[in-house]
């Protein structure tokens, strides 16, 4: 651990934990090529806004790095200001891979960073404290995932598309983000897949590959990834929803 991470040790009781929010991809599902997925209005705020919003309002963390299109740069920038998000410390580029574009988050951290929780954009019904929840677990076993249990029956299917077994669904968890990783831990994961020549779905993928074990919490189903034009009408009730409970 470096000085400036133990400086900051002192001086603070709880690690410096900064946020890695992906919003770089172009959503080719959601059938509107005018306008990113990240930047489509969810009952009037882009998708990108409301998760930075979750993340400026966790208390538990300290910065925010976007990691956003070249092109969209400038809008985003803009949103994050109309939108008081305080915490962002820096913009970077996304790559030609999830991997690439979190790598580059990564680096853009600020060297006070102790942990780093990396989340997708379009998980923009995420909670506050769900993300506390995650952050807290990873700071006790060192890396923390979000996930909700499969409730449904799971089979195996053969590559012909045949049932070959059923999975005991007890043991089975739709992953998630935020996945939190102390960050000298994820930086040498980082590197170890790098050397292997690895690409990865999801950075537990990382910790998975150096038998790393990763704590799992249940941030429940709302935490689900919007990926079709569906997706964003099941939120905008789920939201709507919530705005009655606080209301009431």
């Amino acid at each position: 651990m470096n000085i400036a991470k133990l400086v900051g040790r002192a001086l603070h009781s709880e690690p410096h934990t900064a946020a890695v929010i992906l919003a770089a991809g172009c959503g080719s599902r959601m059938g509107n090529a005018a306008v990113t997925k990240q930047l489509r209005p969810i009952l009037s705020l882009p998708m990108a806004v409301r998760t930075m919003l979750a993340f400026e309002a966790c208390p538990l963390i300290s910065e925010i790095v976007l990691v956003v299109r070249r092109e969209e740069e400038a809008v985003m920038r803009r949103l994050a200001a109309e939108n008081g998000i305080k915490k962002l410390s820096a913009i970077v580029f996304g790559g030609d891979t999830r991997q690439k574009s979190a790598k580059n988050g990564f680096l853009a951290l600020s060297k006070k960073a102790e942990f780093v929780a990396i989340h997708d954009a379009a998980r923009c019904l995420i909670l506050p404290e769900q993300i506390s929840s995650v952050v807290k677990a990873a700071w006790e076993y060192r890396a923390a995932s979000a996930a909700s249990p499969v409730y449904d029956t799971v089979k195996r299917v053969t590559e012909e598309g045949f049932i070959e077994e059923t999975v005991p669904r007890e043991c089975i968890y739709a992953a998630a983000t935020p996945q939190v990783f102390e960050c000298d831990l994820y930086a040498a994961a980082l590197y170890a897949a790098e050397k292997r020549g690895d690409t990865v779905t999801d950075d537990n993928m990382l910790m998975e590959a150096i038998s790393q074990a990763v704590k799992v919490v249940d941030c429940g189903r709302n935490n689900f990834k919007i990926t079709t034009e569906e997706d964003i009408l099941l939120a905008e009730a789920i939201l709507k929803r919530r705005e009655e409970a606080n209301d009431g």
